[in-house]
């Protein structure tokens, strides 16, 4: 039998004998305020901030406040198995590494740090676009881990096809394929700072070691990085897609296609009509629409209308183990983590990061436990309640 994740908590008492404690809390709640005191205002804000009055941000956090998990007792929960599998690939627990960009900016080793963390405990990673290392750098870190893809649609197909290609022969299995950020929400914080991490060439590795794209240019893009901006910006930004050109990547992607920003049930159902093999119920962690829906408010809908015929994951709010079981509970296969182990990677690197993703681990496998389950497939909308009335 597998050690239960929740065993961790055992490791740390052990070392407190020795006089050890934690480097980084275990407490989620004060993760971001000890990343903030460690790192720059810019990056902090960048990785912290949320769109407009941050009304969204908020409402992710409120819907999962206002659900209480409803224990049950004698169950026979000593065993577990925490462990699921999701568009083929096996995972020792529901949890994903979201597609968090630009990572360079937090800690100097990024993405290569993530990487390796996610790939020691078994989870997988997506890898953003906007990475500040290459498809093949991540990959060559990764080694036998999990990994997927995310894409930000570029408006060129060379490139495109190139990003495929490239991903596909670096063992990338999934792509995950943003919908909701075909420009850039209105954030405030990055605006009255004036910040934004791309304009000098951050998180453009994936762009600037591409063969496609650096042959639409005169010079190499680190000798002429204005021009490398002009031909990247319109390429990422300003131009929505629709529906039909999906067909695009169907074609030319032959793994899971996982489109990511899902929020309407009516959305949802066009996913199943295009042949999504998976959706991710989520706002972008309340950084692109001011005033949208929480993303766990639209969970249950899109579940009950699609979830028998596709995977549904979840992403935005995702704080702690509690939270990972209600997501669950409502109907998720399994949810996307992001700037909790952001905030580990800037307080302690490879290290942090694996730290705050074990943490997160034992919390759910002691939530899971102690409200009467052993494995997640248990969970249903029937082990909640909604703590206001409706």
């Amino acid at each position: 039998m597998t050690t239960p994740l929740s065993m961790y908590a055992g490791e740390i008492y052990l070392q407190g004998m020795s006089g050890i404690r934690p480097a980084i809390g275990t407490d989620p709640s004060t993760l971001e305020a000890a990343a903030r005191e460690q790192m720059k205002p810019e990056p902090f804000w960048y990785v912290a901030g949320a769109a407009g009055s941050g009304a969204t941000d908020r409402a992710n956090r409120a819907a999962f406040d206002q659900r209480r998990i409803v224990p049950r007792m004698l169950t026979g929960a000593t065993d577990r198995d925490l462990s699921t599998t999701v568009l083929g690939t096996r995972m020792p627990a529901p949890v994903i590494t979201a597609p968090i960009g630009v990572q360079g900016i937090v800690h100097p080793e990024g993405e290569l740090a993530v990487a390796r963390a996610a790939a020691e405990l078994g989870l997988p990673m997506i890898l953003s676009t906007l990475s500040s290392y290459s498809i093949e750098d991540v990959a060559a870190a990764s080694g036998d881990g999990h990994r997927w893809f995310q894409l930000y649609w570029p408006h060129d197909e060379q490139v495109c096809l190139s990003f495929l290609d490239r991903a596909r022969a670096s063992g990338f299995t999934a792509l995950v394929v943003t919908l909701d950020t075909w420009m850039l929400g209105w954030r405030p914080h990055d605006l009255d700072q004036a910040y934004l991490p791309f304009l000098t060439g951050e998180g453009l590795a994936t762009y600037f070691s591409d063969p496609a794209f650096c042959a639409g240019l005169a010079k190499a893009p680190h000798d002429d990085l204005p021009a490398a901006l002009m031909r990247w910006l319109p390429m990422f930004s300003g131009t929505d897609h629709t529906w039909e050109q999906l067909a695009f990547l169907r074609e030319h992607w032959k793994g899971p296609i996982v489109l990511k920003g899902i929020q309407h049930v009516d959305d949802a159902r066009r996913a199943v009509d295009f042949g999504a093999d998976g959706i991710v119920v989520s706002n972008h962690g309340g950084r692109q629409v001011d005033g949208a829906i929480a993303s766990l408010d639209a969970l249950p809908g899109i579940a009950e209308a699609v979830g028998d015929r596709i995977e549904v994951l979840f992403d935005s709010g995702i704080r702690t183990g509690a939270d990972i079981v209600k997501a669950l509970a409502l109907g998720a296969k399994a949810v996307l983590v992001g700037r909790p182990w952001v905030y580990g990677l800037a307080l302690g690197g490879q290290e942090g990061v694996r730290h705050v993703l074990r943490s997160l681990l034992a919390d759910l496998d002691v939530t899971l436990a102690l409200s009467g389950h052993r494995r997640p497939d248990e969970l249903g909308p029937e082990d909640l309640r909604h703590s206001r009335a409706e």
